[in-house]
């Protein structure tokens, strides 16, 4: 079944991933948001797998494109520098929250695509 999607069903598996750890990193700037020090993470991963596929794109080979996919990482930042607190605690609790709900909602949306995807191809084999 994956040959039929090409290389859509990897992209998701590692979009949903990143959903997934950005939902974690956010969750625990909130668990945190009263820890004297504490300083706000985030994740970068958008950039970096963008320019991955683009790069592999340009060849046109699909196996360098599915290399891309699969070699492409997230990475967990934090805000070193920012403190906007006296006890040097950086994190903003609307914010957190405002991702937090972005990232789940990133997620269900892609959740749903994929079982459209998958729903369709099994109405197309049933010959509904």
């Amino acid at each position: 079944m994956i040959q039929i999607f090409g290389n859509s069903i990897p992209m998701a598996e590692k979009a949903l991933d990143f959903l997934w750890s950005k939902q974690q990193v956010h969750s625990a700037n909130l668990a945190n948001v009263d820890t004297p020090g504490y300083k706000t993470k985030y994740v970068t991963f958008e950039e970096t797998f963008r320019s991955k596929l683009k790069n592999a794109a340009v060849t046109g080979n699909r196996g360098l494109i599915g290399n891309a996919i699969e070699s492409a990482r997230w990475e967990v930042n934090d805000t070193r520098n920012e403190t906007s607190r006296l006890d040097g605690n950086n994190v903003d609790a609307d914010v957190e929250m405002v991702e937090v709900t972005r990232a789940a909602l990133q997620y269900q949306y892609l959740l749903y695509s994929i079982n459209s995807d998958h729903h369709r191809l099994q109405s197309v084999i049933k010959g509904q």
